[in-house]
C-alpha cells in the first residue's frame, strides 16, 4: 500500500460520511423534521441582536458572499501563480468548481423555501443548502490548509487553522443571525463543502 493510499481512505471515508448525513438532513428538512430544532435556534440566536453584533454580522456575510469569495479567489490565484505553487492553485480551482455545482444543483434538486428574514431583505434563491456555508468552508477552508502545508512554524499554522475556523463558524452563524437561513441549512452548506473537499483531495490528481 503506498503511503497516499490511507490518506485517500481517509477522505473516501468523509465524503461517504458527508453524503449519508447531508442525505438524511435534506429528507428531514423537506418532511419538516427539522422544524423545531431550526425554530428554537433561531429564536435563541435572535436573542443576540443589538446593533453592534448586527454591524458584525453584515461584515461576516458579506466576507462569506459569492462576489467576495470570487474575488478572494482571484486574488489566491494570481498569488499562487506568482510564487508558482501550481498544485495548490489546481486544488483550490477544483474545490471551488465542485462547490458551485454542488450548491447550485442541490438547491434546485432539493428547493426548500427560506424562512422569513429578520434583517434585511430575502435572497431570491432557495434556502437548502446554505451557500454561504457552503462556499466559505470551501474556499478559506482550503486556503488555510494550503497555506499551513507551506508554514513551517507550528505556532502560525495553528494561527492559520484558527483563524479559518472561526471566519467559517461566523459566516455560518451570520446566516441564521440574518434570519435568511435555517440552521439546518447551514449544517448541511457545511456537509456539502465537506463532501466536495474529500472528493477532490480523493479523487483528484491536484488535491492528492
Amino acid at each position: 500500500m503506498s503511503n497516499e493510499e490511507p490518506r485517500r481512505i481517509a477522505f473516501i471515508a468523509v465524503m461517504s460520511i458527508a453524503a449519508a448525513l447531508f442525505g438524511w438532513l435534506a429528507v428531514a428538512r423537506r418532511s419538516g423534521a427539522t422544524l423545531g430544532f431550526d425554530l428554537a435556534v433561531r429564536a435563541g440566536v435572535h436573542g443576540w441582536a443589538s446593533p453592534a453584533m448586527t454591524v458584525i454580522v453584515r461584515v461576516l456575510a458579506t466576507v462569506g458572499s459569492p462576489l467576495v469569495v470570487s474575488v478572494f479567489f482571484a486574488i489566491a490565484m494570481l498569488a499562487f501563480h506568482r510564487v508558482e505553487w501550481k498544485r495548490a492553485a489546481i486544488t483550490l480551482a477544483e474545490v471551488m468548481a465542485g462547490a458551485v455545482v454542488c450548491n447550485v444543483g442541490l438547491k434546485r434538486l432539493i428547493h426548500c423555501p427560506r424562512p422569513e428574514p429578520f434583517i434585511g431583505r430575502d435572497p431570491s434563491s432557495y434556502s437548502f443548502p446554505s451557500g454561504h456555508a457552503l462556499y466559505s468552508l470551501c474556499f478559506y477552508g482550503v486556503l488555510a490548509g494550503l497555506l499551513a502545508a507551506h508554514t513551517p512554524e507550528r505556532a502560525a499554522r495553528i494561527a492559520i487553522w484558527a483563524a479559518a475556523a472561526v471566519l467559517v463558524a461566523g459566516i455560518g452563524l451570520s446566516r441564521v443571525y440574518l434570519g435568511v437561513h435555517y440552521p439546518s441549512d447551514v449544517i448541511a452548506g457545511y456537509l456539502g463543502a465537506a463532501f466536495v473537499i474529500s472528493a477532490v483531495f480523493a479523487f483528484s490528481p491536484g488535491g492528492s
